[in-house]
């Protein structure tokens, strides 16, 4: 009965064995290959040789660069900052000067080298410096009341602006309170006409393409009015001594114009038509003096401040639009002299000068000449 047994069970156990054998996992019956490293890990490990190929990527549009600040050969042109502005402000400098060098000539027609009280007389006169020429003198209506006038043509030029025609005219009345006695008080008002006036004016501006320099032609006149209150003393038959205070008024009319027609002129300028004015007040003093019997020295001066100046310019320029400038206050020296020699009775040489010492607009100016002086 055992060996009966055995013998079912063995076959059993074996087919029991087999079945569990086949049932198994496939790790359990070969060796187990390397681990395959986790997906979220893939790019801690290269790929195969040989991958798989992967979809090509669709290019994107690259984005416009931005421009850069390297100047085009074919940019504009532009000013120097200031410049043009600048050129606008010289204009007016030089229509100033203009108006006080005008009254400086038109003085010596006014007899402002020589002495306050003296006898009838008529001096034909020329000078350089400025180029003038003319005829001027006084005529005593009464023992208190003499006429001064004259009438010359004259060419200046001073900073930049060049007068190439100017007609002066001028004439004052001075009362003179001779019956007072050797120190005693006097007066004058008068005017200096200067129409018709010819003139050119510079303009000079700077650009990044290189410099502009040009010269405009207009026509202008000169006017003013003045009154002077002095007192003068005869200290000898030799020597007169007087000194003064006296008013202006100037007024000078230009003519519009346009800059002329150039090559290279990017920022043009349109100036209108426009009157400049100015005041001025001037203390000085003179002093006349005989040398023997033949020689006569005059030397004069004072100085002088100027108010309430007014640019007549309004200037239209391409770029920078309409630009009207300004003159503050100026002040300068004024002098003069005058060496006369007595050729014989009634007839003396003249030698004078005039001129001016200050800062610009008005500046450092010199104006002298030769006369020959009749008195009657």
């Amino acid at each position: 009965m055992e060996n009966s047994t055995r013998s079912v069970l063995l076959p059993a156990t074996l087919f029991v064995a087999l079945l569990t054998a086949q049932s198994s996992p496939a790790w359990a019956q070969s060796p187990s290959p390397s681990p395959t490293p986790p997906e979220e890990c893939v790019e801690c490990y290269p790929p195969n040789p040989t991958p798989s190929p992967s979809p090509t990527p669709t290019p994107s549009a690259s984005p416009t660069p931005s421009p850069t600040s390297t100047p085009s050969t074919n940019a504009p042109p532009a000013t120097v900052p200031g410049s043009s502005a600048g050129s606008i402000n010289d204009l007016a400098g030089q229509r100033f000067n203009q108006m006080i060098t005008n009254r400086v000539l038109g003085n010596v027609l006014l007899g402002v080298n020589e002495q306050v009280n003296c006898n009838d007389c008529v001096s034909a006169f020329g000078s350089a410096g400025s180029f003038s020429a003319g005829i001027h003198g006084r005529k005593n209506l009464t023992p208190n009341l003499s006429l001064l006038a004259g009438i010359a043509y004259t060419q200046y030029n001073e900073g930049g602006y060049h007068v190439t025609s100017a007609p002066i005219g001028a004439f004052a009345l001075r009362y003179d309170f001779v019956d007072w006695g050797s120190s005693r008080p006097f007066f004058d008002i008068g005017t200096i006409l200067s129409p018709f006036q010819k003139v050119r004016y510079a303009r000079s501006y700077t650009t990044s393409l290189g410099a502009v320099s040009l010269e405009s032609s207009t026509t202008s006149e000169n006017y003013a009015v003045y009154g002077r209150a002095g007192w003068m003393s005869r200290l000898s038959p030799r020597d007169e001594v007087a000194a003064s205070v006296e008013v202006w008024q100037l007024w000078q009319r230009v003519k519009g114009y346009t800059d002329p027609a150039t090559a290279f002129n990017p920022f043009d300028a349109s100036i209108a038509t426009g009157t400049d004015r100015t005041n001025l007040v001037k203390v000085g003093g003179q002093w006349t003096h005989l040398f023997g019997s033949s020689v006569e020295a005059n030397i004069n001066g004072g100085w002088v401040q100027s108010f309430g100046t007014q640019s007549g310019i309004v200037a239209s320029v391409t770029g920078d639009g309409t630009i009207v400038p300004t003159i503050g206050n100026q002040g300068w020296f004024e002098y003069g002299g005058r060496l006369g020699f007595r050729i014989t009775r009634g007839w003396v040489a003249d030698l004078f000068l005039n001129g001016t010492a200050g800062p610009q607009p008005v500046g450092n100016t010199l104006h002298g000449g030769v006369g020959l002086r009749i008195s009657y």
